[in-house]
């Protein structure tokens, strides 16, 4: 039987939380009830939504796959009472599958991705995801069995006429999956999903399963988690695509949204959200990360080592529209080698952005350490150690500050910095959260440029830019000797950045980007820092993925390699 009319359709897009099944089957239902008094009879859910997205090691633990099947039971109860109603919910299932995970006393089981159907108070059927991708931030057979292998058959399922298929995420971007859905009398492709932001990728998505519905011949609707997991930020943007790859609706970006769409053998048709710039992507995704890491952990705020430079200047930026004001506190930390600008502009942003600011000079502090290290260190010149000493003492001092009132210490290191060991272990490195951790020197400078163009009320009422200019355009500098600046060590920042993309996010070998135009002596420098500070980087707080390739789940270099190229 074809549908006679268009069948509405919606897609739940919202931010779940790893664990919290309770909170998460409860905006389940709540998605759920909203749509169907919208008219909806299917209702399209992220991948795992149930339990959150990546569950981890949590997924190898027998009383979490316990209280998932639970949650399932409970979610379909809670919607018995909306007649006609299907809604697609991700979700773990166990297996009896023995994986190959092995400690000595344990053969771990692995689990299915799976997604059920449920209608009426019951599951109707349940799918398992076929492709299991391990690359990038994802590592899936680590937790999950393929359905196919296991010879789980294709889900299809019929309302008011029309027949949907079912595949989560990695299984679009292959044939079988698809084919097996269509050969099974699917007309419109379901696709759940939990897709990890970075730059560029929301049109990569929307252009592959373009070319899926193209060839599949029915249209597509894609549900994605929308907020921030640890280092991962999910950008929401589900869509709809019709049967001629044609871009049909699109949920907006990083908020929660219930997408409605009317659905029939060969087209959709909802709203279509616009995308923003790519700056404006990069911000939110910030602000996501910072606000759900601090929110979702329970932390009271935020604290910031504020320096009169423009990586701090961006991270209290970044706070505040993610916690509000009041719930960020700046400590500036000047040295004996602090310019007074520096003084006046930390001053400055703090108050424009109305958030709490404190000085506590450090350069007592410091002679104390000169004092007790004088023995140690007579006859010695002065060099590195006595830098280090001063982000050290700052370090310590945000670290007591966020010990006795709770706050979290953002970090304001940038990929830059990370690539090259332009940091100081124990000292700027010292806190629980790197919010620029994957964001590049010269990317700071565009954000800050971007932030300050956007209509932004300061605290004492007027419109300006909240970043005062001179903390943009200065020559960036540590200032823990006289008249330092970043240059004195590093390539121009453009140069660096350039190589560091090349051979870090590319795998550009040297010889490859030598040739490309930059200096052997450059390139050199810098894929040497880079190799040689991965110690730093895997004593480094967790910060926010941006690009497709960042420092930590992306790459995983050993600390004690002597390859070159």
């Amino acid at each position: 039987m074809s549908a006679l009319h268009p069948v509405k359709v919606a897609v739940a897009q919202f931010n779940a939380t790893v664990g919290d099944l309770e909170a998460n089957v409860r905006k389940l239902v709540q998605m759920a009830h909203e749509a169907y008094a919208q008219g909806a009879r299917v209702v399209l859910t992220p991948e795992l939504s149930l339990c959150g997205y990546p569950a981890e090691d949590l997924l190898l633990r027998p009383a979490f796959m316990q209280a998932n099947e639970q949650a399932l039971r409970d979610c379909a109860a809670q919607l018995a009472d909306l007649p006609g109603l299907h809604v697609v919910v991700g979700h773990p299932q166990s297996s009896d599958e023995s994986g190959d995970l092995r400690t000595k006393s344990l053969s771990v089981q692995r689990s299915f991705n799976a997604a059920s159907v449920l209608t009426g108070g019951r599951v109707l059927a349940t799918y398992a995801k076929r492709e299991l991708p391990n690359y990038q931030v994802f590592d899936e057979r680590r937790y999950f069995a393929s359905g196919r292998d296991a010879g789980h058959p294709p889900v299809v399922f019929e309302v008011e006429g029309l027949r949907f298929g079912i595949n989560i995420c990695e299984d679009a971007w292959f044939e079988e999956p698809v084919d097996a859905a269509k050969q099974a009398g699917a007309q419109v492709l379901l696709v759940l999903n939990a897709s990890p932001f970075h730059l560029g990728k929301v049109h990569e998505r929307e252009a592959r399963m373009a070319e899926c519905a193209r060839r599949a011949g029915m249209p597509l609707v894609y549900a994605h988690l929308v907020g921030g997991q640890d280092e991962i930020v999910f950008d929401g943007a589900s869509f709809a695509v019709n049967a001629d790859g044609s871009l049909a609706a699109r949920a907006p970006l990083f908020e929660e949204a219930l997408l409605m769409l009317e659905l029939t053998p060969a087209t959709a048709a909802g709203a279509l959200a616009p995308v923003p710039e790519i700056e404006a992507q990069a911000w939110s995704a910030l602000v996501t990360g910072v606000r759900d890491y601090i929110g979702k952990n329970g932390f009271p705020g935020a604290l910031i080592g504020l320096s009169g430079g423009i990586d701090s200047a961006l991270v209290l930026a970044v706070a505040v529209d993610a916690l509000g004001a009041e719930r960020v506190r700046t400590v500036m930390m000047p040295s004996p080698y602090t310019a007074d600008i520096s003084w006046i502009d930390a001053r400055d942003m703090a108050g424009r952005l109305g958030v709490r600011y404190d000085e506590i000079p450090i350069a007592p502090i410091f002679e104390s350490f000169r004092a007790g290290l004088a023995t140690e260190f007579a006859g010695l010149a002065e060099d590195a150690t006595e830098e280090n000493i001063q982000a050290r003492i700052r370090g310590t001092l945000l670290m007591a500050l966020s010990n006795k009132h709770g706050a979290i210490v953002l970090t304001t290191g940038n990929k830059s910095e990370m690539a090259t060991g332009y940091c100081t272990l124990y000292g700027d490195m010292a806190g629980g959260f790197a919010v620029l951790k994957d964001v590049a020197k010269t990317l700071v400078y565009r954000l800050a440029e971007w932030k300050n163009r956007q209509p932004t009320r300061c605290a004492d009422g007027s419109m300006g830019p909240v970043i005062p200019e001179r903390i943009i355009t200065r020559p960036p500098s540590a200032e823990l000797r006289p008249d330092q600046t970043d240059q004195d060590s590093l390539p121009p920042y453009e140069v660096l950045d350039a190589i560091m993309q090349r051979y870090m996010e590319e795998d550009q070998g040297i010889e490859e980007i030598v040739a490309a135009g930059f200096s052997t002596a450059d390139v050199e420098r810098v894929t040497r820092l880079l190799k040689i500070n991965e110690y730093k980087r895997r004593q480094a707080p967790v910060g926010i993925r941006i690009t497709h390739r960042a420092f930590g789940r992306d790459w995983r270099y050993p600390i004690t390699s002597k390859f070159r190229a």
